[in-house]
């Protein structure tokens, strides 16, 4: 199989503008996640795609294949499929430029969930460990069938009891997988779709188009930057040499 990796990073954020070249522990976080990848997958067949002149330029200096997008791109995923337009592959891997403490083993997981079940949606997934996290609003939660097969996903804490309990709950890893079929469905809706919009969660589009959304279960290891108290979550573990 032809994969590719592509990291999705645009510079403005309305939680935390200039988010890609925050630095963390001296090294801006693009290129920290970029290297988390690199051990994990070849690094020619690894791309940033970003619509910031700041950032295309500061990873071409350090070596990393970066292509320019649309600064119209509503999501990530409508990055990465721009990039499919150009760079020719069976399946895409789509890796959040915020995830700095992303493990590598996980690429390899989501390559195996591809074999296994050619030409379905992936999107990473672990178990929920504390409270916190399962009523935080920056944090996914994922709720599935069975068979690992997405039913629904929500910055709300589910599933839950009667009394709003956390008694058991998934988070989405950003980590994704896709075909070009896919990719091309998904980019050719104008806009974020209705849940996708109040939910502002991408995969949510998938869903609403008719897809099903394969979860694929993955490392713990992940702390998405999504605010100021999350850089410094990370600067601590990266300062404890955890990483």
């Amino acid at each position: 199989m032809n994969a590719v990796i592509v990291i999705p990073a645009r510079f403005q954020s309305g939680r935390l503008p200039g988010k890609p070249m925050i630095e963390l522990a001296g090294v801006p976080m693009i290129e920290r996640t970029y290297r988390r990848c690199a051990l994990g997958f070849p690094a020619e067949h690894i791309y940033v795609a970003t619509d910031d002149e700041r950032i295309y330029q500061h990873c071409v200096g350090v070596g990393i294949r970066t292509l320019m997008t649309s600064p119209d791109c509503p999501t990530g995923t409508d990055r990465v499929a721009e990039v499919a337009d150009s760079v020719a592959a069976d399946l895409y891997i789509n890796v959040q430029g915020d995830e700095p403490l992303f493990n590598p083993g996980d690429i390899q997981l989501i390559l195996d969930a591809a074999e296994a079940n050619p030409g379905e949606v992936l999107n990473g997934v672990c178990p929920i460990d504390t409270e916190e996290r399962f009523r935080s609003p920056s944090i996914p939660k994922v709720v599935m069938r069975p068979d690992g097969r997405l039913l629904y996903m929500s910055r709300a804490a589910i599933p839950t009891s009667k009394s709003f309990e956390f008694k058991k709950a998934w988070r989405q890893i950003c980590i994704y997988a896709f075909t070009p079929e896919a990719l091309r469905a998904y980019r050719s809706v104008k806009g974020k779709t209705g849940l996708e919009q109040i939910e502002d969660i991408e995969i949510l589009r998938f869903l609403e188009l008719g897809f099903d959304v394969r979860m694929v279960p993955v490392s713990s290891d992940s702390v998405a930057v999504d605010t100021a108290a999350d850089v410094a979550t990370v600067e601590g573990i990266l300062r404890q040499g955890e990483r």
